[in-house]
């Protein structure tokens, strides 16, 4: 039998990534915590699982699991997770401590699908020169958009050349670097990771803003943007 404390200044229920992120907050500004959750596993929804825990999860405890090897060598996320390394994500849950209880995997790349071919998407300046996502001429173009991009500071009007991106559209400051429709889909899904283009008609500080999230979580490892 052990013996708890009757007095908390929290009681969370669960340990899924948002209550172990308040959970992280609340302890770190001096707290008192006491986090609980009813399932034999960390993670709620978001867990990852031995074979074991897996199929007991889907009610499937009578199959027979002999074929698979050691249950404990299989860790199944049911929710995959993708990062950005230099997202405040990623900044919160190591200021909270809540990566104690999680395991990030540096993913090798992220790749496109276009007209029967895999292409990977570019992680560097010389990446992007050599890509065969974008024609000669695009490369350049593409290089120039980077390039101001990455040097852009919100609050140091001496970045911006004159542009401001609160006001200006996204397809505005395409038509500016003369990017055709080719390079706006790959820079605007599989950089920014829009899912429409309906980000096209908005501010293009957002835009701008996502590639330099993209760009800046590759430097920090210099393979891939994101963890897993």
């Amino acid at each position: 039998h052990v013996t708890m404390d009757e007095e908390y200044d929290a009681v969370i229920l669960g340990t899924g990534l948002k209550e172990c992120v308040l959970s992280g907050l609340l302890s770190v500004s001096g707290k008192k915590v006491l986090h609980m959750d009813r399932n034999n596993y960390y993670g709620g929804d978001c867990a990852s699982m031995y074979l074991e825990q897996l199929f007991g999860h889907f009610d499937k405890k009578d199959c027979d699991l002999s074929g698979y090897g050691k249950s404990r060598n299989w860790n199944v996320d049911l929710i995959p997770k993708f990062l950005m390394a230099d997202g405040v994500l990623v900044k919160l849950l190591i200021y909270t401590g809540v990566t104690r209880y999680l395991e990030f995997k540096q993913v090798d790349g992220s790749y496109v699908y276009k007209q029967g071919k895999t292409h990977k998407v570019p992680g560097t300046e010389a990446e992007a020169l050599s890509s065969s996502l974008l024609g000669l001429f695009e490369k350049r173009r593409f290089k120039n958009l980077l390039v101001y991009a990455l040097k852009y500071e919100e609050k140091d009007s001496s970045t911006h050349e004159g542009l401001d991106l609160r006001s200006m559209t996204m397809m505005e400051l395409y038509q500016k670097y003369k990017l055709d429709e080719n390079v706006r889909d790959f820079v605007g899904h599989a950089i920014a990771l829009y899912r429409d283009d309906e980000y096209l008609a908005q501010p293009a500080l957002h835009t701008v803003n996502r590639l330099k999230l993209y760009f800046n979580s590759i430097a920090k490892y210099l393979k891939s943007p994101d963890h897993d």
